[in-house]
């Protein structure tokens, strides 16, 4: 019996194993897709995430990025990470050098998805299928982490799924074939949601548009003319991805021997950039819990780990909601530069 079953192989499941072996602990993967799967995110790894994953030995290609610029029309702000430089990196190219790390590490990566969970006072019972439907084999582990994502079937399964509000948001991203003209994450500011541009390598940029308006991708970026004649002549390298909504919330993170952790814990806004960061440091911090045998002691690691990132996405999202607030904020950023390079330093901190 493993002590640790990690539900998805994605980077935050596949992180969690890493630190389960760290920390002595036997664990198994469980994931029905194989390979490095892609998904539609900005694909900035802010400099405490790049920090972090080296620590596990695990340092993927990219571009390295500087800090972050706010656009809107002819009028920016800029402000570089004070703790070293963050990392542009393709999705696949993460999760494949996550899976690469994981494997010669000896942690088994079996095909299977989650279909049921039983728990007694000892552990947890877990039910699988195969990837072609089949019942697959039960297994049974002392505890289980569950990091399968923004709409989590876990979480679902255990009754945690609480309602986000009216509120909803959507992300859909692109990359093109062009050359980075920066070493900054450009957030471009537009009248209903904002683009996220992150160059990823010497010759591939990725866009992401983030909003509550449900029009095309190409609606979206007309919304911003400026980064649209950047882009005049650079051919689309991949297919438009989507992701959303947004907003998750769950009523706790524990249930009995049970950790959620990364998207599948609950979810603010991609708007600032932390996921990965936050994922690592949940999946630190709930690995920590299951080797001191204190599962409950996870859920205040958790606040301790979000509650700024929480704050600031809040706090930023109910500023930027009216179009006053959204024509405000780069003017803001360039009046008032040191709030804007605080900002951007918390962002980039280690976890």
């Amino acid at each position: 019996m493993p002590d640790l079953v990690v539900v998805g192989g994605g980077p935050v499941g596949l992180s969690a194993a890493l630190y389960a072996v760290r920390s002595g602990l036997s664990v198994t993967v469980l994931e029905p897709r194989t390979g490095p799967v892609d998904k539609a995110c900005g694909e900035g790894l802010m400099p405490g995430a790049v920090t972090a994953l080296a620590t596990l030995g695990v340092e993927p290609a990219g571009w390295e990025l500087q800090g972050i610029r706010y656009t809107s029309g002819s009028r920016s702000a800029v402000a570089d990470f004070p703790a070293g430089p963050g990392r542009g990196v393709r999705r696949t190219a993460l999760h494949q050098a996550l899976l690469d790390t994981v494997q010669a590490s000896g942690v088994e990566v079996a095909p299977a998805a989650v279909t049921d969970l039983a728990q007694d006072p000892d552990g947890v019972r877990v039910t699988t299928s195969e990837p072609s439907g089949l019942p697959g084999p039960d297994l049974r582990a002392r505890y289980v982490l569950a990091a399968d994502g923004l709409h989590s079937p876990v979480r679902r399964r255990l009754g945690l799924d609480r309602p986000a509000g009216a509120s909803r948001r959507f992300g859909l991203r692109r990359h093109f074939a062009t050359t980075p003209w920066s070493r900054h994450v450009e957030v471009h500011w537009g009248a209903t949601g904002e683009a996220y541009v992150t160059p990823v390598g010497e010759d591939l940029v990725g866009v992401a548009v983030l909003s509550a308006a449900r029009v095309s991708y190409d609606e979206h970026l007309a919304g911003f003319p400026v980064l649209q004649e950047r882009l005049r002549g650079a051919s689309p390298a991949t297919p438009v991805r989507g992701a959303g909504p947004l907003r998750q919330r769950a009523a706790r993170r524990t249930a009995g021997r049970v950790l959620l952790v990364g998207d599948a814990s609950g979810y603010v806004d991609a708007l600032t950039g932390e996921g990965i960061s936050l994922g690592l440091a949940q999946a630190r911090a709930a690995v920590d819990a299951v080797a001191r045998d204190r599962p409950h002691a996870y859920e205040a690691a958790w606040r301790s780990a979000t509650w700024r990132y929480a704050a600031l996405t809040h706090g930023l999202l109910l500023a930027t909601r009216p179009a006053w607030g959204r024509r405000a904020v780069v003017p803001a950023a360039s009046a008032a530069p040191f709030v804007f390079r605080a900002a951007v330093a918390e962002l980039g901190r280690t976890r």
